[in-house]
């Protein structure tokens, strides 16, 4: 097999069958909820500072599109159903379709967007070393926010001026450091699953 192929799911586990590939899901749903409550108020923005968009960038680089996309959207729709897997949020619930479509409902429709192009990028190489990962990383980042505050303005009737400093400027740090620990750790654990392969 060669390493140079697929998704890191799907170097690890390349004779994937249906069976697998729920428990992926189901683990991924899982990992992603888990992520979601470690949630942190920011003063005077609806949106809390949380584990999700590391969970994104993690679940759309290592499982591919296909698998990550189906992932993200099973998430949506447990939560939608009622799951309370959603980050904690001052308001509105963490279940249920009004999540979705309140003020920070733009970053969950982002992060499926996100974890679709994530994956299709992986599929191709992207998360393999450090000068692709960086970029790809910072492109996934880039859906989600671009999704997460057109939907906050429209949802508040903010100036531009407004939204960004209640939806991005109290993230860029945090961000920042998801990005770089992901873009740095997964070509690492692709040099070691290389030289495990190549024994």
């Amino acid at each position: 097999m060669s390493i140079q192929s697929g998704s890191l799911r799907a170097t690890i586990f390349p004779h994937s069958n249906a069976l697998t590939e729920s428990l992926f899901v189901v683990g991924g749903i899982g990992f992603i909820a888990l992520l979601a409550q470690i949630s942190i108020p920011v003063p005077g923005s609806p949106v809390p500072a949380t584990g999700q968009t590391l969970a994104v960038l993690l679940i759309g680089t290592t499982y591919g599109a296909r698998l990550g996309f189906i992932t993200f959207a099973s998430y949506l729709l447990a939560g939608i159903a009622g799951a309370p897997l959603f980050a904690h949020s001052a308001t509105s619930p963490n279940h249920g379709i009004v999540r979705l479509t309140g003020a920070t409902g733009g970053y969950l429709v982002g992060m499926l967007v996100a974890s679709l192009a994530l994956g299709y990028l992986a599929d191709r190489k992207a998360d393999q070393k450090f000068k692709t990962s960086f970029p790809a990383l910072l492109l996934g980042d880039v859906i989600i926010f671009t999704f997460g505050l057109g939907w906050l303005h429209a949802s508040l009737d903010l100036s531009w001026s407004a939204t960004i400093a209640a939806g991005f400027t109290p993230f860029i740090l945090g961000e920042a450091l998801k990005i770089a620990i992901t873009a740095t750790s997964l070509p690492l654990v692709w040099r070691r699953i290389s030289r495990t392969l190549n024994r």
